[in-house]
């Protein structure tokens, strides 16, 4: 039987907006946790974990999304601390995670600084210099659309591609749900499509968003928003 349990993480820098949602699921011998927070949230995370009776010294995998600072940002302190667990993410990703390729909010926020101006300016190298602290982390299991992580019940990833290039959601089979990541995000009740003004591809990122709508899950756990359920 597996369980799943959905965190609620709001920065120290941010507010209700700004909160994350990474999700747990125990099964079996396995306790993975999707996506990881901000740089320096490993603390909240252990603090969240032990609302839920949880430990992050039980922890056996950890399962990207994609690499956005805040959802790998606090992988290498995590790993550093609780060097058992086993990384996983999408094929395309890991090299990014992997540091083998730049960063494609770093590359973005860079492009754009020239262009900023006052309190935007001021901000945008804030961003760069939070970005440049990210550490690359070798990735233990890599995975493609379709494939099945024999955990947990089995959890099935889905490519959907478009707010990165290597962006994937997960079916989690036995609890019917599906962790949405940043293909959709909750606002007001409903489900929308996430942060259009920073997909590196719309259309596929559109069309992504389409999948997961179109998906007979009945449960949608977005990142950014929370639970959705049918």
């Amino acid at each position: 039987m597996s369980e799943l349990f959905v965190l609620r993480i709001v920065p120290e820098w941010g507010d209700d907006s700004n909160a994350i949602h990474p999700v747990v699921v125990r099964g079996g011998d396995c306790l993975a946790l999707f996506d990881c927070g901000y740089f320096g949230s490993l603390p909240s995370i252990e603090n969240a974990f032990s609302e839920h009776d949880l430990s992050c010294a039980q922890l056996t995998h950890v399962v990207l999304t994609h690499h956005d600072h805040d959802h790998v940002g606090a992988l290498v302190a995590l790993k550093r601390k609780y060097p058992q667990v086993r990384i996983v993410s999408g094929r395309e990703e890991a090299a990014y995670i992997n540091g083998a390729k730049p960063a494609l909010r770093l590359t973005q926020a860079r492009a754009m600084q020239p262009s900023l101006e006052g309190d935007a300016a001021a901000f945008g190298l804030k961003f760069i210099q939070m970005l440049e602290q990210l550490e690359p982390t070798d990735v233990d299991i890599t995975v493609e659309d379709g494939d099945i992580l024999p955990i947990c019940g089995g959890i099935e990833a889905l490519a959907t591609p478009g707010h990165t290039a290597g962006h994937l959601a997960y079916y989690l089979r036995a609890l019917d749900t599906i962790i949405a990541g940043d293909a959709a995000v909750l606002e007001h009740g409903a489900l929308i499509l996430a942060y259009p003004q920073y997909a590196e591809n719309l259309p596929l990122a559109e069309k992504s968003f389409q999948r997961i709508l179109a998906h007979p899950a009945k449960t949608i756990v977005c990142y950014h928003g929370g639970v959705f359920r049918r």
